[in-house]
């Protein structure tokens, strides 16, 4: 029979690594220490001994009789029996790394920085989406959130690709053995942190793997026949360039149309726009001084720049925008170059020909002081005349 404190490591060890599962040596001495239980000698008898380095976790009080039953999943690999590969099923995870993303010094709280915070702050399961243009600060909002409340983080990027085995975890070869390795998912779960799903809108209908996680209930794992109970503290957001219903303009080729019932798990969703102008200088200063290359006026520009040409693009003026990331990238550029003009040309240059142009043209006006008002007329002016109706030649040479 064991003893109560005996039968109280084996209780917890059950229910970390599984009824009757096989465990190293190394797994069993970290669970321990971790747990604040003394090293399990008693544990490493030839009682448990199931291998070479490996024993089993007893499954009833009299499991320290000579004769245990070993209960062991297998996986054959041929029709002869005696070439069977023993699984050891969990691979834990002994990595004791920090998962709290890193402060960065310049980031500036802004619009729905507020909301996201108390969400995480919180601590309830509360389904997010996010979504907004490009560029916009979606992902940093959350990380620099998370890395304020000092909360863990794991970001996954979606693609097409990912299916429920990069989600959930799949068999792997772990030192020479095949494991069960958890997904980021399960590891979220079992950690009690945040899910970030980044760009989930590239993601398949193989996203729907995720259905009982994003109702807060756990989830099973159908390959190892494990039940996954989330840890208090978990919480699942994801970011995306749309609302999950396609990109209609084709400016985000690539992205899909998402399951409805997938949707409407989340929560709510919270609609990015990009910084209003004084929010955005402060922005871009912050870059400036991250790279050791301060302009204020040169800062200010960038932003009126950028304003004009956003309304220009929301009014149908262009098709193409300026980020506040593409701020960031002409900023560093600039850290570089030492040349404003040659930074900005650098990085508007993977838009077509006329938008180059127009862009440079407009940034010329702006840095010679040509005022906003007079800017946003002229842009209004050629987006009338954009939109008029070619008069009739046959009408016009009746006339």
């Amino acid at each position: 029979m064991l003893t109560p404190n005996k039968q109280a490591f084996v209780d917890k060890a059950s229910k970390h690594f599984g009824v009757g599962a096989i465990v190293s040596r190394n797994e069993i001495n970290e669970f321990a220490k971790s747990i604040g239980f003394s090293n399990p000698s008693w544990f490493k008898k030839p009682a448990y001994k199931v291998g070479h380095g490996k024993y089993q976790l007893p499954t009833s009080d009299t499991a320290e009789q000579d004769d245990v039953e070993i209960k062991q999943i297998s996986s054959t690999v041929s029709n002869n029996t005696d070439n069977a590969m023993s699984v050891n099923l969990i691979a834990t995870n002994s990595g004791s790394e920090s998962l709290v993303p890193s402060k960065f010094k310049g980031f500036v709280p802004w619009g729905h920085y507020s909301t996201i915070n108390q969400i995480v702050k919180s601590g309830m399961f509360y389904p997010v989406f996010v979504t907004g243009l490009s560029g916009n600060g979606k992902t940093l909002m959350v990380e620099q959130v998370h890395a304020a409340n000092r909360k863990d983080l794991i970001r996954v990027n979606i693609t097409i690709e990912t299916d429920e085995d990069d989600l959930l975890g799949g068999f792997r070869l772990v030192n020479g053995e095949t494991k069960f390795v958890p997904g980021p998912v399960v590891e979220a779960m079992e950690k009690g942190c945040t899910l970030l799903l980044d760009e989930c809108d590239l993601g398949s209908n193989k996203l729907m793997c995720l259905q009982p996680v994003l109702e807060g209930k756990g989830v099973y794992l159908k390959k190892v026949n494990k039940w996954i109970t989330p840890k208090a503290g978990f919480n699942i957001l994801a970011t995306a360039n749309t609302k999950g219903k396609g990109s209609e303009d084709g400016r985000f080729i690539g992205t899909n149309v998402l399951n409805e019932a997938f949707l409407e798990r989340f929560a709510i969703t919270i609609e990015q726009p990009y910084a209003a102008k004084k929010t955005e200088e402060k922005i871009i200063l912050g870059s400036m001084d991250k790279y050791g290359k301060s302009d204020k006026k040169f800062a200010a520009n960038l932003c009126t720049w950028a304003e004009v040409i956003r309304k220009t693009f929301y009014d149908g003026g262009v098709d193409e925008i300026i980020s506040t990331r593409r701020l960031d990238h002409i900023v560093k550029a600039f850290s570089i170059f030492g040349d404003k003009m040659k930074a900005i040309e650098l990085c508007v240059a993977r838009f077509d020909d006329d938008t180059k142009e127009s862009f440079l043209n407009l940034y010329t006006k702006i840095d010679a002081g040509v005022t906003v008002d007079s800017l946003n007329s002229d842009s209004q002016t050629q987006v009338e005349e954009d939109e008029k109706e070619p008069e009739d030649e046959d009408a016009v040479a009746t006339i």
